[in-house]
């Protein structure tokens, strides 16, 4: 039985002038989670963010946090509702006139009564943890995008909120820094266990930090569930915002997105010629938490970005199609060789991994003359049958992983 909603919007409808934006509203956010809300440009994504602050009210309807309606909140309880409430924008909202230091204390030294001490602590520790080290004394406009959205994740953390809405907090940024923001808000998430609510256009990628999913389309919640619902879930939306299904890929990777995925697995088993059976075979990189910490989240980003290249590339060649299935899992159908010829290509791509493609990992990814630190890759290889559900051959694959390949540096900075 699922748990009592921290935040319930009931048949909120909101309207300006004759146009209605949000049109009897139904959702649930729940405590500890991470939720994305996607929705087209100018269907009252927004408009719904600021009602969980409360800066809007709503005509009708009722919107709950804890069970309890906000509009009845006294004026302490709505202040101490209001102050478990950070909000990064999607402009970030800096102020130009402030360092970068200045502008993450200032939620500290507006709402709270610490010391300066305490205040200088909380916000190197917050520079710190968004790699910011070298920059605190600058200017947000000496800054460059990325780090300018970092300074506005720095300073929404830095009081330590209990619910953070996120509007956009990767708009305008390449696919590893994008990736990156991502990565950091999820590791936020599960180190300090606050509740997020993110509006992303990032779509698929901000799957993999997501445990829920809000579709909003004309003023209505069509859709909430996990993004493996989503993944199933058929309605004219879908289409529209994602244009189409064959040519959709992950933006990191460039590899097919797990809807693409499965038409592609569903068109190659359905040929006139269809093999009987096939390949499938799952890939992870492991230690990639350390890896963040070591030598930041955009480099294990591209690392990632690495990783998926040089698998489409290898298996590409021969007929295979992959995915990113997970933060850090891959999968390659080959539907085009048996389980002899597949554990063939499967034992030829590690050994190529071994001798060349860690090295090229290494450069794409930039980190030549990174500190020293150690991940390592997995695989496991299975046979699926035609009328096979792709799940379970997943499942069996991922369950027979072994090490293949690790990357090791000694104190030199010489790979191993």
């Amino acid at each position: 039985m699922e748990h009592r909603p921290l935040i319930e919007f009931r048949g909120v409808v909101k309207a300006f002038d004759d146009t209605v934006v949000l049109d009897g509203v139904d959702l649930s956010i729940y405590q500890g989670q991470v939720t994305t809300l996607f929705g087209k440009s100018g269907v009252g994504k927004s408009v719904l963010f600021k009602h969980i602050i409360g800066l809007l009210t709503p005509e009708k309807g009722t919107v709950f946090f804890r069970g309890k309606p906000i509009a009845e909140m006294s004026k302490s309880e709505r202040h101490r509702y209001i102050g478990k409430i950070s909000y990064m924008f999607q402009n970030n909202a800096l102020f130009d006139s402030l360092t970068v230091f200045e502008n993450i204390a200032l939620p500290l030294r507006q709402g709270t009564k610490l010391s300066h001490k305490e205040i200088k602590g909380k916000v190197c520790e917050r520079i710190e943890q968004t790699e910011l080290t070298e920059v605190p004394h600058k200017y947000v406009s000496e800054l460059s995008g990325g780090m300018q959205k970092r300074v506005a994740l720095a300073r929404a953390l830095v009081t330590d909120p209990e619910i953070v809405l996120f509007d956009e907090p990767t708009t305008g940024q390449d696919p590893i820094r994008r990736n990156a923001i991502m990565s950091i808000i999820a590791s936020y998430q599960q180190r300090f266990g606050f509740t997020a609510v993110l509006i992303s256009h990032d779509f698929p990628d901000v799957f993999f930090i997501s445990n829920r999913i809000l579709a909003l389309d004309r003023g209505k919640i069509i859709f909430q569930g996990t993004p493996e619902e989503f993944d199933q879930f058929e309605h004219p939306f879908v289409d529209e915002f994602i244009e189409s299904l064959e040519g959709f890929q992950e933006h990191l990777t460039g590899l097919h997105s797990k809807r693409a995925f499965k038409v592609r697995y569903q068109k190659s088993l359905a040929k006139k010629h269809a093999p009987k059976s096939f390949g499938v075979a799952a890939f992870s990189i492991h230690n990639l938490e350390l890896l963040s910490q070591n030598v930041g989240h955009e480099t294990a980003q591209a690392v990632i970005q690495a990783l998926g290249t040089y698998i489409n590339k290898h298996f590409g060649s021969v007929g295979g199609f992959s995915m990113r299935q997970g933060s850090n899992l891959f999968v390659t159908v080959l539907p085009f060789s048996d389980l002899r010829e597949s554990k063939e290509i499967f034992l030829n791509f590690g050994q190529d991994l071994r001798e060349h493609g860690l090295s090229d990992i290494r450069a794409d990814a930039r980190i030549l003359q990174q500190p020293c630190f150690e991940f390592f890759v997995s695989g496991g290889l299975a046979e699926g049958q035609a009328g096979q559900g792709m799940e379970s051959i997943i499942e069996l694959a991922s369950s027979r992983r072994k090490t293949i390949a690790v990357f090791r540096c000694q104190a030199g900075g010489e790979e191993t």
